[in-house]
């Protein structure tokens, strides 16, 4: 190795050492590194005094000194367990020095690093400062060049405004001018056209709207010209249709289908099941269509009555509505997101529902009842049927409901309330297929022999909202005989 190659060695392992261990100034005014060297030599001489504890001190060699020699390392020897502590305790000073001198090289490295970050602050800080000085130094002459570009600016501004201002009051002279001359003769034409034109118009609006109504009129009556012609060429077909042989209890079963088409108290227009004794009647020949829509109600006013049905109803997985006419409740079923399906005896009813996408089909509900199997139905809805069935056949039809229901499944049922004397001078007797009304008493009786549970009986349709006349009678007696038309009864399956 050269002397250069050995002099560069040295000044690397000197910068190292230096890098390690700071001394002297650290580049700032008035901060240096602490030095501590004198502490090293005082640590250096204090662990050899503490390293020469217990050596003897040589002597020449011979027998006199080797017995001096023995002498003191048996004395030695003998008070090792009086000098041990103090011994130890030589040691922890030392190790004390020691951290304490490495912890001294420790802030010595760290003043270091905060001096250089502080210098090179301190060079940002002046490079700042300068450009600050060189926008200061310029400002007075930008500031001139803009306050001059601003009043040219501002002169160039005003100067065009005032020109346009010049030909604005210009034109607007020529304007008036010509207004005036033309305002006259121009007010008396339009005047003149705006009479005319509100003259034709109200012509043309009171011919067009006569031609509208003749128009709408004959087509309402030809729609329902066809309508009920159609109707009663289906009622006709279904008259000719051979008879069904009776089935073999027929002393329970029902004998005819009393209502051809929509029942008028049944809010679905159900076809509901006669008694034995209408068995050997013909059918009545009305048209069943418009007898429900004028003695009942239209589709919108039966919908809107039974959405009070679709709470209780909430989480049913299957409805089964008995007797389901034009299908309102299938209709409100589907809305709220429910499955349903209805049966009816009528045949126009389930052409009805079906044209409507409805689950719906032509079948006797006893027939119907019995052909499915036991704990299956979810729910089952009956509105306006009850009353036109046999006395006879309303336990039959509570006990197939308690059979084929699941358990905890609702049934809700709707009829007339003979607690209600106004049923019977207004209501009741408007439909010829109703047999005798049935009190609420005894429908809870038969659903109770049944097994139905938490049985509820709701009043509905006062009858001092469709009698106003009875609103003179003291509330008592309104209360007791005058109440509601008709009633609700629910009962779930135990």
């Amino acid at each position: 190795m050269g002397d250069d190659e050995l002099t560069a060695a040295i000044r690397e392992v000197r910068e190292r050492v230096r890098a390690r261990h700071p001394e002297g100034p650290l580049g700032l005014d008035g901060i240096a590194a602490a030095d501590l060297m004198p502490m090293v030599h005082a640590r250096d001489a204090a662990e050899a005094k503490v390293a020469s504890i217990g050596t003897v001190n040589p002597r020449r060699p011979g027998l006199k000194n080797s017995i001096i020699q023995w002498v003191k390392r048996q004395i030695a020897r003998a008070l090792d367990w009086h000098v041990r502590e103090q011994v130890e305790f030589n040691h922890a000073v030392m190790r004390c020095v020691q951290a304490s001198i490495d912890a001294m090289n420790e802030m010595n490295r760290a003043i270091a690093g905060l001096a250089a970050q502080v210098a090179q602050m301190e060079r940002t800080h002046r490079q700042e400062v300068a450009a600050v000085q060189d926008i200061a130094s310029h400002w007075p002459a930008w500031r001139k060049d803009f306050e001059e570009r601003r009043d040219k600016s501002e002169i160039h501004l005003l100067r065009s405004i005032s020109e346009l201002q010049a030909a604005f009051q210009h034109r607007v002279t020529l304007v008036q001018e010509s207004f005036q001359r033309s305002e006259q003769s121009f007010w008396t034409l339009a005047k003149h056209q705006h009479s005319e034109f509100a003259e034709t118009l109200r012509r043309g609006m009171e011919e067009t709207q006569a031609e509208l109504r003749a128009g709408v009129e004959k087509l309402r009556g030809e729609y329902e010209r066809m309508l009920y012609a159609e109707l009663k060429l289906i009622r006709q077909r279904m008259a000719l249709a051979p008879v069904p042989a009776p089935a073999a209890e027929a002393s329970h079963a029902i004998a005819a289908q009393a209502a051809q088409g929509i029942a008028a108290q049944a809010p679905q227009g159900i076809a509901a099941q006669a008694t034995q004794e209408t068995a050997a009647q013909a059918p009545l020949a009305i048209d069943w269509l418009s007898f429900a829509n004028r003695f009942r109600g239209s589709e919108e006013k039966i919908r809107e009555h039974q959405k009070m049905y679709i709470a209780r109803f909430a989480g049913a997985e299957e409805i089964l509505d008995i007797g389901c006419g034009r299908g309102e409740f299938l209709e409100a079923v589907r809305e709220a997101g429910l499955k349903a399906r209805g049966i009816d005896s009528s045949e126009e009813s389930v052409a009805i529902c079906r044209s409507k996408g409805l689950n719906a089909e032509r079948a006797d509900l006893f027939e119907y009842l019995s052909s499915i199997e036991d704990a299956t139905l979810g729910g089952v809805y009956c509105s306006q049927v009850v009353e036109h069935l046999a006395p006879e056949r309303l336990p039959d039809l509570a006990n197939l409901l308690g059979r084929k229901m699941k358990p905890g499944a609702l049934v809700a049922i709707e009829t007339p309330n003979p607690e209600c004397l106004a049923i019977f001078a207004t209501h009741f007797y408007l439909d010829p297929t109703h047999t005798r009304p049935v009190p609420a008493p005894l429908l809870r009786f038969y659903l109770e022999e049944a097994g139905f549970i938490q049985i509820e009986i709701e009043k509905l349709s006062p009858a001092v909202e469709t009698m106003p006349s009875l609103a003179e009678l003291p509330a008592g007696v309104r209360d007791a005989f005058f109440g509601g038309l008709d009633y609700a009864i629910f009962g779930r399956r135990s």
